[in-house]
């Protein structure tokens, strides 16, 4: 199985992880392969293995469990078939090649007075209201695509992000996530509004696609500290546990 093929890939590994488990090869309370034998196995990227546990997760078929893995539960589910939407990781796989091709465009095609409102937008993405700083990354990203003047890319970069609200796997994967730190996504911002008020095309597509790749990035950083923090915890509490049986 490989990118090639199209379509959602998550949801194949999820379909093929499901057969595996009705069929016994993966019984209940038995422990799934290791992430990087499933990548291996499926031909696959991280992000997209990482989709099909949470969707499993989602499902109740799995459980994932600090520092020993992701158990089966279930060997069937009347959740089983749902769909479950675009995953994170897809949406912002798109994006980045999307929005890449967008930002160059609108180099070529951005006034002043839409320059003077991405700047405002960037300043509003310095405060710590979360929400108000995630609503003017939207309103950015979108005012970029406005600059294109073309209806159809305004429409494409809205709707890649409303995908993010309406599809559970999204949610479900970015909450885990959480979001990119103030520092970075104004820095990113900046790099990407400098590149289109020099209408450079070249220098703003590398931002923007830059800035996304960095968004996988981090959401991949953010699930392995977290479990490289627990495996610590599991271990420092053990090593507690021994201390006071030696006593």
């Amino acid at each position: 199985m490989s990118g090639n093929n199209g379509g959602k890939l998550y949801r194949k590994i999820v379909q093929a992880i499901i057969a595996d488990i009705g069929a016994g090869v993966f019984p209940i309370g038995s422990r799934l392969p290791a992430e990087r034998d499933l990548t291996e196995r499926f031909g696959v990227s991280r992000p997209t293995i990482r989709e099909a546990m949470i969707a499993l997760e989602m499902q109740g078929l799995v459980e994932a469990r600090k520092g020993s893995g992701v158990f089966v539960l279930a060997s069937t589910t009347d959740e089983a078939g749902e769909e479950y939407d675009i995953g994170a990781f897809e949406i912002i796989e798109a994006r980045r090649l999307v929005e890449g091709e967008v930002a160059a465009v609108a180099a070529t095609e951005i006034d002043d007075a839409q320059l003077a409102q991405l700047r405002a937008l960037v300043a509003e993405m310095a405060q710590e209201d979360v929400a108000a700083a995630e609503d003017a990354d939207r309103r950015f990203h979108i005012g970029i695509a406005e600059a294109t003047g073309n209806a159809v890319i305004i429409s494409a970069v809205t709707d890649f992000w409303d995908l993010r609200f309406r599809s559970p796997l999204a949610r479900e994967v970015l909450r885990k996530a959480g979001s990119l730190g103030t520092k970075e996504r104004l820095e990113e911002h900046g790099r990407i509004l400098r590149a289109l008020e020099a209408r450079n095309p070249a220098e703003a597509r590398l931002a923007m696609r830059d800035h996304l790749t960095r968004v996988i990035d981090h959401l991949l950083h953010l699930n392995e500290a977290e479990a490289v923090e627990r495996v610590r915890a599991e271990t420092a509490q053990r090593r507690r546990a021994f201390a006071r049986r030696a006593v």
